[in-house]
């Protein structure tokens, strides 16, 4: 291996830069870490401890909004005294305390209200309010029944898909949410009478507004569970209402009740998790926050970053400084050589400017006047071959000249006026009109009229030929007329009709035209009464469309419909579709599926 004086040079000077600044950059780095750990410990635990408390005060106002209904003494008569005593006006003091609730906070998705006196049972979801309904068995509801055996106030379901209460609520799937439902029993007082049960169900969001302020998404983990292990938000929406099981949180409940955080490290995840319990009415539940190491060490690796930084500007600096003198001398010929590569592959540019007044700046001159002689001749060449055939083409197009022809037409159609054979005429304007409509190059795209006029007139001179063994009728959608379409896409497919549809066995040939809107796609189908095919020319003839199967029989037989395929492909980016198939009653038929608006690139290209 060659070690030449410039690759000497550039790696002692690496050694000599990298060395010093790793060890320096190695003890800063542990030290950093270890005074991060402990501050970013403290300052998350009483990140997550306010949100504990804020997430305790909310979770107690929604579970005590019941408590609202014993300070309303109609509605308190209802539930002692039951609905149907004066139903209208019972009926309505139900609607309007449910109303009131419910409009208290956005979070609420349902309510349910149950009376007991005579099993009624109302809903209110989304505002709206249900017919009475009979809840027989309502302990059959599990929270329902634990409120009732465990003498509780209100018992708190953990997130769950949205139900019907009582199955009178009308819920779409598509509106089905995960709520918590807060469960609390009604029972008056002083007596302590059991009077029913209300049911508060509101969505996630208010949580997770409290929650996404205690950690950064995408970044750091935050649980909260209930007393049943139960997750009632995770940064990971995929667990929210599942029981959490995970060895890490089986830990966090065997630490001290006094501890903060702890280190844990498996497959899943590595880093601190900093953990709180709740504390008054909801005991025994977590909020729990997983920060990885790559988060907790992020400031330590920027300033470890910002070192390594600096040892590269420096060692950079040095090696430009090496390398200056070096490539000043080696960098005009590597420019020379690589432009006599490019024009050993034909390419007869010289893309530098002055390479100097030396011996080498002389040689680059001298090479960019060799460029420009050989392109000045190449130039030359070209022009002359290029104006040759443009003289030619000019010939050829003065001996076919479309206005000869036309005035010819017009010549011959005047004389068949005067000798009063209009139909002539008629056939001469047809044929004109077709002539004139395939010569004008200027024209790829036109509107759906266009193309009509232009196979009605090819039909009226096939109805001169056929004569009453010919008909054809042609039924456009009037929203159709004005849309654009690429040129020459119908006439090639009645032109297959006369030449593959109808022979001699065909007593009376038929041919129908029709185009309809269906939304934001055209459909074009044109059919006729000819021989039809049989089941193995029909996928023959598919195979050579669809799948590019082609041989010289099946070419003849399907180079119009190929074309046609393939520019509606190109034009509509692979978007229109055709399909052939026989008639019941013989016959053939192509249909033609094109979206209403033709893309920009192409309509405007």
């Amino acid at each position: 291996m060659h070690w030449g004086i410039r690759k000497k040079l550039i790696i002692t000077l690496m050694a000599v830069i990298i060395l010093p600044f790793g060890t320096a950059n190695a003890i800063t780095y542990y030290q950093t870490t270890k005074s991060l750990n402990e501050r970013f410990v403290s300052t998350n635990h009483d990140l997550i401890v306010k949100g504990e408390q804020e997430l305790s005060t909310y979770l107690e106002d929604v579970a005590q909004m019941s408590t609202v209904l014993y300070r309303y003494t109609p509605f308190m008569n209802v539930m002692r005294d039951g609905v149907s005593r004066d139903l209208t006006y019972n009926q309505e003091e139900v609607r309007r305390a449910m109303a009131y609730l419910f409009n208290s906070r956005p979070e609420i998705e349902q309510m349910h209200l149950y009376i007991d006196k005579e099993k009624d049972s109302y809903t209110n979801y989304h505002s709206t309010i249900s017919g009475r309904g009979t809840y027989e068995h309502i302990f059959s509801h599990p929270y329902y029944a634990r409120l009732n055996r465990l003498n509780s106030f209100s018992v708190i379901e953990p997130p769950h898909e949205i139900y019907s209460y009582n199955n009178i609520s009308v819920i779409p799937s598509s509106q089905k949410v995960d709520v918590l439902s807060f469960h609390n029993i009604l029972r008056d007082v002083p007596s302590d009478k059991f009077l029913g049960f209300l049911s508060i169900d509101i969505n996630l969001s208010k949580i997770s507004n409290i929650a996404g302020r205690l950690y950064t998404d995408d970044i750091e983990d935050l649980y909260i569970m209930n007393d049943k292990g139960v997750v009632i938000y995770s940064s990971n929406k995929d667990e929210i209402g599942r029981e959490n099981k995970e060895k890490w949180y089986t830990q966090v409940k065997k630490e001290p009740k006094a501890g903060k955080s702890l280190e844990w490290q498996d497959n899943h995840f590595s880093g601190v998790i900093v953990y709180q319990d709740f504390s008054n009415s909801f005991k025994n539940w977590y909020i729990v926050k997983r920060i990885p190491y790559n988060v907790l060490y992020q400031s330590a690796r920027q300033t470890a970053f910002t070192n390594i930084l600096i040892a590269i500007i420096t060692l950079l600096i040095v090696l430009m400084a090496t390398l200056f003198i070096s490539f000043r001398l080696t960098a005009p010929i590597k420019v020379l050589i690589a432009n006599m590569k490019k024009v050993e592959k034909g390419e007869f540019e010289a893309d530098f400017g002055s390479l100097g007044n030396d011996e080498i700046g002389m040689l680059g001159r001298h090479f960019k006047l060799m460029i420009a002689k050989i392109n000045e001749l190449i130039e030359r060449e070209y022009k002359l071959e290029i104006e040759n055939k443009s003289s030619q083409l000019r010939v050829l197009q003065s001996q076919i000249n479309p206005h000869f022809l036309y005035n010819a037409f017009q010549s011959i159609g005047t004389l068949a006026l005067k000798l009063k054979a209009a139909p002539v005429y008629s056939l001469l304007t047809s044929l004109s009109t077709i002539m004139r409509y395939s010569m004008n190059m200027k024209e790829d795209i036109v509107p759906f009229t266009s193309e009509l006029k232009h196979v009605k007139s090819y039909l009226l001179l096939q109805k001169q030929r056929f004569d009453e063994q010919l008909e054809f009728t042609i039924n456009v959608q009037k929203e159709v007329e004005e849309v654009l379409v690429p040129k020459m896409i119908l006439q090639p497919i009645v032109e297959n009709c006369f030449k593959h549809g109808f022979d001699q066995k065909v007593e009376k040939a038929f041919i129908h035209i029709e185009a309809n809107l269906k939304g934001e796609m055209v459909f074009i189908s044109v059919k006729d009464n000819g021989i039809g095919v049989t089941d193995e020319q029909l996928n023959n003839i598919r195979e050579e469309l669809f799948q590019g199967v082609s041989n010289e029989e099946k070419n003849r037989e399907t180079i119009g419909l190929k074309n046609i395929y393939d520019r509606l492909q190109i034009y509509y980016n692979n978007q229109a579709k055709m399909d052939v198939c026989g008639n019941e009653d013989n016959g053939f038929t192509v249909t033609i599926e094109i979206p209403k608006v033709m893309p920009k690139e192409v309509e405007y290209s």
